[in-house]
């Protein structure tokens, strides 16, 4: 059971530490406090910790030590243990902490829910301490929470805090995109880097800021560095202000909103303005700014969440040179990953089978005001739960409008809603739970469930077969000015629903107006039993439970002529834990043709890939050759080349020799067996 004993800050409270059972040469986590301020950690030899401590000056200031202890503790645990403190405690408010942000990272380890589950009992003790006054949930549904930069990083997230600050540190100048769908970590990474680099030696000289292109966003993210001890608010700026100052370094969240010259209704001047400032030729857009006025830049970038024709083109920003990074753990979604892919084929009208959602709910609704009901009932038990739509209604409500003619805008088969009163900070106002967000309230926010509408912008044609845009309900002005193409505003409009459906952490509830587009969305959530058998259900027979990894299967690998090779997962399977190396990614392919069928590799086989390792010579590894993905065996390096072979009976493959851009994705680990 894990109990909080109190000790003098002091050298005397140092020998009674000496004496106290887990004082030398066991794991404890330990709050070190002062009123108003403190530091939190973990040590095997709390005894010499606290000595070490007490030589520092800010520590010094504090004069008592919490020790936080357990016999059943273990250094993966008080690892956890520490970094959840840390991120409460910061978010909470009632202390501020000494502590830098660097050495949190996320990791699984063996009974890790049973010692997450004791966090909430170590919780309650320190209330009772007067040491925090807001309980758990109330903590994490703040914006110094979800947005705070003291968070447990990914591997993912870690690895790249580490090459940019090698980079930094050696003076390479460069631009790095860092891609990632909804929920895997942008903003949290974006503001644990400014953090993190203020705090160093080496980098906390550099003139940085961090760019929110969306205002709503960017005061969330000012309010948070304003309750952050070495942060200011001032360091995050709009994409205008970026020409007033010159920069070491500016990170970019969400990058896709960088605006072009386009749609820009009464900004055209001050766009202009900048342009000229800048001496950059009148087209230029905000990437280019940024780009021309700082030595070194981070954008945060998901090309799936443009929603604007005013946003910079994806094209744009990959010509220019930048090294690319792709985060994919998913952070914010608890269904994970396999929920993005989900709603992603939906949307696309792609056949996909409904993933096992554990611990989420997505449910559809008949009846608009159900849903609202349900959302209203959420908000009650869980906080944090909003309306969203589509920009299918006129926003007839806005206060610039002055004298209302109507106290409504949305009007559902008689249930009338009004859009969002606030454009700032609406998730968290008063009233917004009786109200509904669009688009640009709700991007980069977080909300333990979401209710969607997708409004009548979007309908299902029987005769072509498809989900078609009628652009007449659409009615964003800036959002289909000036486009002809009608497959570019439903590029536009499929991102705003994409983004509007993985905002929800726990839940998304979904309501269509279109009653044939309704019965299509219903089809792949509710169609199927949740029983019912998949293909690849029975991969791994065993009479005994064995702990499995569910691992996605992204497309067919060509073992033979290439075809093309599309991210695009299917569903996952479940494989034997066994069989995955620790801290590895891994994915499936499905192989066709005959090309190694020498090397153990027939065509349909399933075959389970490391990602990101380059393999040796005679090892099967799968490549990427321009858009086309195959699998081959690695050869000998001769004057720098390694050429792709076949094994196969089949005499007609040939050698691949790898040209300019083509890469190594990963290495076979080996076939799995269906039956």
């Amino acid at each position: 059971m894990a109990q909080i004993d109190t000790f003098e800050f002091s050298p005397s409270g140092f020998e009674a530490i000496r004496e106290y059972q887990y004082g030398r040469d066991w794991p404890v986590v330990y709050l070190l406090e002062t009123k108003g301020e403190a530091y939190v950690g973990e040590t095997t030899n709390l005894y010499n910790r606290s000595r070490q401590h007490y030589e520092n000056p800010e520590r010094k200031r504090l004069k008592r030590a919490h020790v936080i202890t357990d016999e059943m503790y273990n250094k993966s645990a008080t690892l956890d243990i520490e970094a959840f403190l840390i991120e409460h405690l910061a978010a909470e408010g009632s202390l501020k902490l000494q502590n830098r942000n660097d050495g949190l990272r996320n990791h699984n380890y063996f009974q890790r829910a049973e010692y997450q589950a004791k966090c909430e009992m170590i919780w309650k003790e320190l209330m009772s301490k007067g040491l925090a006054s807001k309980e758990i949930y109330e903590i994490e549904n703040t914006d110094l929470f979800k947005y705070s930069p003291y968070k447990a990083l990914t591997e993912e997230q870690y690895l790249f805090v580490r090459k940019l600050v090698a980079d930094i540190e050696s003076d390479r100048a460069t631009t790095y995109v860092v891609e990632g769908s909804p929920g895997t970590g942008k903003t949290i990474l974006a503001t644990y880097l400014m953090k993190y680099l203020k705090d160093h030696d080496k980098t906390k000289h550099l003139k940085i800021a961090l760019i929110a292109p969306m205002s709503s966003l960017r005061g969330t993210i000012q309010q948070v560095f304003r309750s952050t001890a070495g942060l200011k608010a001032n360091m995050v700026i709009g994409p205008n202000d970026v020409a007033k100052e010159s920069y070491d370094l500016v990170i970019v969240d969400e990058a896709h909103r960088l605006k072009k010259r386009k749609n820009l209704g009464a900004a055209f001047k001050a766009f202009d303005d900048v342009n000229k400032k800048l001496g950059l030729p009148k087209e230029s857009t905000q990437l280019e700014w940024i780009l021309a006025s700082t030595k070194r830049q981070v954008l945060f970038y998901d090309q799936g969440q443009s929603v604007l024709p005013s946003d910079i083109d994806d094209a744009d920003l990959r010509k220019r040179g930048a090294q690319f990074y792709k985060l994919t753990k998913q952070m914010r979604i608890q269904a994970g990953e396999e929920y993005i892919h989900f709603i992603d084929a939906v949307l696309n009208q792609r056949k996909v089978a409904k993933p096992e959602l554990k611990d989420y709910e997505l449910r559809m609704f008949d009846d608009v005001g159900a849903m609202h009901d349900a959302i209203k009932a959420k908000d009650k038990a869980v906080g944090l739960s909003r309306m969203v739509a589509g920009f299918a209604w006129p926003w007839v409500t806005n206060p610039a409008n002055g004298t209302l003619k109507q106290n409504f805008d949305i009007d559902i088969k008689g249930y009338r809603l009004r859009w969002n009163s606030k454009t700032k900070d609406w998730v968290n106002s008063s009233n917004a739970v009786n109200e509904v967000g669009c688009i640009h309230t709700v991007q980069g926010y977080g909300m333990n469930y979401v209710g969607v509408i997708i409004g009548p912008e979007l309908r299902y044609d029987d005769e072509q077969g498809k989900i078609i845009v009628d652009r007449a309900r659409y009615c964003d002005r800036n959002g289909h000015a000036g486009i002809d193409d009608p497959k570019e505003l439903e590029r536009y409009i499929i991102n705003i629903y994409r983004t509007l459906l993985t905002r929800g952490i726990k839940g998304t509830y979904i309501y269509v107006v279109d009653d044939k587009l309704r019965k299509k969305v219903k089809e792949p959530i509710e169609g199927a039993p949740p029983n019912t058998e998949r293909p690849y259900q029975h991969l791994v027979k065993s009479p005994i439970t064995v702990e499995m990894i569910r691992v996605p299967i992204v497309g067919s690998a060509p073992c033979g002529n290439p075809l093309l090779g599309e991210e695009n997962i299917e569903e996952y399977i479940s494989v034997p834990k066994s069989k995955i190396r620790p801290g590895v990614k891994y994915f499936i392919l499905r192989a066709e043709g005959d090309s190694m069928n020498l090397a153990g590799i027939q065509d349909g086989d399933l075959v389970l890939c490391r990602y990101g390792q380059k393999g040796e010579t005679g090892d099967r590894v799968v490549a990427l050759l321009g858009d086309d993905v195959t699998i081959k065996v690695y050869g000998e390096r001769i004057d720098g080349v390694r050429k792709l072979l076949p094994k196969s009976t089949n005499k007609s493959h040939p050698p691949i020799t790898p040209g300019e851009g083509d890469s190594v994705q990963g290495v076979v680990q080996e076939v799995l067996v269906v039956g």
